[in-house]
């Protein structure tokens, strides 16, 4: 009679060596997904980033708000006023050639933003990229095509009005149309220059600022919920009655970061 230890000891070895073979060699075999924080570092860290835009990040922290966003590979990103495209490149990284990146600018930021998005997207350098040019109440996007849309620094600017235009968007029909492009389930992240508490709106267009308090008032009534906020970018030494642009606070006002979740049953 066979020993059971033996016959204990051979099933064990022949289990591990299947297992063994079965992933050596074969090219089926599924390498474990990234985690998002390496993703997000080999973002920032790409060769092909900007020595300026690195230079910013201390002041910007990058990596903490994408995180926040909970940005991922194979996602489809549409980023409201991009600008000239600091966090685009990034998210084009990070979602790689299974996702997109919807890159927005209103035509009347052409003068401002437009040779710096030709130069970024120039020879296809970021193939899975497209421009949008459209004001924010009229988003090129089909109905719940996007898991997270972003907004950073730009809210203020429905109340801003550049010199020969009326409106850069309605502001119900701009959180509207967030809420129409998105999936349910999916994010809309929202980051800002803070105002007073109780600021008019008209900050918007003055100091370029807006009280938080609007951004969850408007959010909430295009059927938003919030889910998270954060305090990473929150200065409370920010002198709120001085434009964003004047030197005493440039680059170091007071931001607020929210993120709202489109419901998956809206009547929930």
């Amino acid at each position: 009679m066979t020993n059971p230890r033996f016959r204990i000891f051979c099933g064990t070895f022949l289990a591990a060596a299947f297992m063994a073979l079965a992933g050596c060699g074969s090219e089926s075999a599924v390498e474990p997904a990234a985690a998002p924080g390496d993703v997000i570092a080999a973002a920032l860290a790409h060769p092909e980033r900007a020595g300026a835009e690195r230079a910013d990040d201390p002041l910007r922290k990058p990596a903490e708000v994408l995180a926040f966003t909970g940005v991922e590979p194979g996602m489809v990103v549409f980023e409201m006023e991009a600008g000239h495209g600091y966090y685009t490149e990034l998210l084009s990284r990070i979602v790689g050639p299974t996702g997109s990146v919807i890159m927005q600018n209103p035509p009347a930021f052409d003068s401002f933003a437009g040779a710096a998005v030709e130069r970024r997207l120039d020879g296809n350098r970021l193939p899975n990229v497209r421009h949008a040019r459209c004001n924010f109440d009229e988003l090129k996007a089909d109905d719940g095509s996007v898991d997270i849309v972003t907004w950073f620094l730009g809210p203020h600017e429905l109340y801003f009005m550049p010199a020969g235009v009326e409106s850069l968007g309605d502001e119900e029909r701009s959180y509207a149309e967030v809420y129409r492009v998105l999936k349910p389930g999916g994010y809309f992240v929202v980051l800002d220059h803070a105002a007073r508490a109780g600021a008019p709106k008209s900050t918007g267009g003055d100091t370029h600022r807006i009280d938080p308090a609007i951004v969850k008032a408007l959010a909430a009534d295009a059927g938003f919920d919030l889910v998270d906020q954060s305090d990473i970018l929150r200065n409370p030494d920010d002198n709120y009655d001085l434009s964003v642009f004047h030197p005493d606070v440039r680059r170091r006002t007071d931001r607020f970061l929210f993120k709202f979740i489109k419901p998956e049953d809206p009547s929930s």
